[in-house]
């Protein structure tokens, strides 16, 4: 199977005129995607999508076209024999990497390409990813991974060995999810740019539903926060569980003392409290905050950041993002890391398309990482999920398992061609 054809396409949604997605930072953010169709001679296809929200997302495709000779011509079993060498040879051009390396645009490109590549690779065995990967061997798992920088923390014989320890279960794990699902936990109840009683009615519907994790969004000033999270809890009760998030919008004096006003509502974590790269901010903020968690990871640019939050003892929760890291190999080296040190993988979702990607890397770190569901729980937010050709399914707070092959990120043809950016401001202003 060769990869004959590679187009990019730059979709937004306007969601900022709902205020969908609001938060102390993004104030009007436009759910967004540069979108990937990745074309075989076999007569599949590949789809994958980097989430962004609105302007600038015209530079990501830009980056992808620009990363798009690195796999063209090839042939698919190529790359996936040897997936985490190929993993380093499309991170590391020897001149495009000097726009990262490993971070920003051009590694949020990598990520629509490389996630592409997976779907492609699901197809053709008639997999969902998850399962795709929970049926390969340890060593093969290992072999996705490029180890360069992260030895320090884990070797690859050291994952391996965890990773054989832990096969025997997978069957069994995975029949418990295909039975209950995976706990989630809703976000999209609580955005700051919604008043306060579609706030209570938002919580009621959720609770009706059967969701007892609830997500809020906090940093405009102490006082609103406090009324926020005194509404949620109104609402939800003292059952529930509630978690805060402040969209790096405090410096580090800041968050310990703004998290420590909000303390008395019982908060099982503050999210990203400060800037996504201040390892060291985050060590000491969890130290002064506990027992609140902290979590962060949604920005987190690479494995080596991740890495060192990590081995600092920075967080109690890794919010893995399936776009923000480049594909899933990267993805899987920080699972595989975060079992190593006890944290407990929380991945990052809403948007577009993430809700869809992210219920395949928990299954992963429940089936074949971690074995475990101690303090795991995935975000969810109840948007745009009718554009997807198999959009994710929740029952009862939880993500049910997805069975269709592929990485379920593909979007409907006529939800492409509805949301494509023509440029200009006309739709802006539309």
């Amino acid at each position: 199977m060769r990869l004959t054809r590679l187009d990019v396409l730059d979709l937004r949604a306007p969601t900022s005129r709902t205020l969908a997605g609001s938060d102390a930072v993004h104030g009007d953010p436009d759910y967004s995607a540069a979108y990937v169709i990745l074309e075989s001679d076999a007569g599949l296809a590949g789809h994958g999508l980097t989430f962004t929200i609105g302007r600038g997302t015209e530079v990501v495709c830009a980056a992808v076209r620009a990363l798009a000779p690195q796999l063209l011509g090839r042939e698919l079993e190529e790359i996936t024999f040897d997936f985490g060498a190929f993993h380093r040879r499309l991170t590391n051009e020897s001149q495009l990497r000097w726009l990262g390396p490993e971070k920003g645009v051009i590694h949020l490109a990598t990520a629509a390409l490389v996630n592409a590549l997976w779907d492609l690779w699901a197809k053709r065995e008639s997999k969902p990813v998850w399962k795709l990967v929970a049926d390969l061997a340890p060593e093969q798992i290992v072999r996705l991974v490029d180890w360069r920088y992260l030895t320090d923390a884990l070797t690859p014989d050291e994952a391996l060995d965890r990773l054989r320890a832990r096969a025997p279960g997978r069957a069994a794990r995975e029949a418990e999810l295909r039975e209950g699902g995976y706990p989630a936990y809703v976000t999209s109840a609580g955005w700051l740019g919604y008043p306060e009683p579609k706030v209570r009615r938002l919580c009621q519907e959720a609770l009706a539903e059967g969701w007892t994790r609830f997500k809020t969004k906090v940093g405009i000033d102490v006082a609103s926060d406090q009324r926020r999270c005194q509404v949620m809890r109104e609402e939800i009760g003292e059952r529930c569980e509630l978690m805060a998030d402040a969209n790096q919008v405090w410096d580090v004096p800041q968050a310990i003392t703004w998290t420590r006003e909000l303390a008395a509502f019982r908060l099982r974590w503050i999210e990203e409290p400060t800037s996504p790269d201040d390892v060291l901010g985050h060590a000491a903020i969890r130290r002064a905050v506990a027992p609140v968690g902290v979590a962060t990871g949604e920005h987190c640019a690479n494995k080596v950041l991740f890495k060192q939050l990590f081995q600092a003892g920075a967080i109690d929760y890794c919010q893995v993002d399936a776009c923000r890291l480049g594909g899933l190999n990267e993805v899987l080296a920080v699972l595989l890391l975060a079992d190593k040190f006890g944290v407990p993988v929380c991945p990052h979702a809403g948007g577009l398309g993430l809700c869809e990607y992210v219920q395949h890397i928990s299954l992963l770190d429940y089936i074949v990482v971690s074995g475990s569901l101690e303090g795991r729980f995935t975000e969810y937010a109840a948007h745009l999920h009718e554009h997807f050709v198999d959009p994710i399914r929740v029952r009862g707070g939880r993500y049910l398992v997805p069975e269709a092959p592929g990485y379920s990120a593909e979007m409907r043809p006529e939800s492409r061609a509805a949301l494509e950016f023509p440029g200009g401001l006309e739709w802006r202003r539309g």
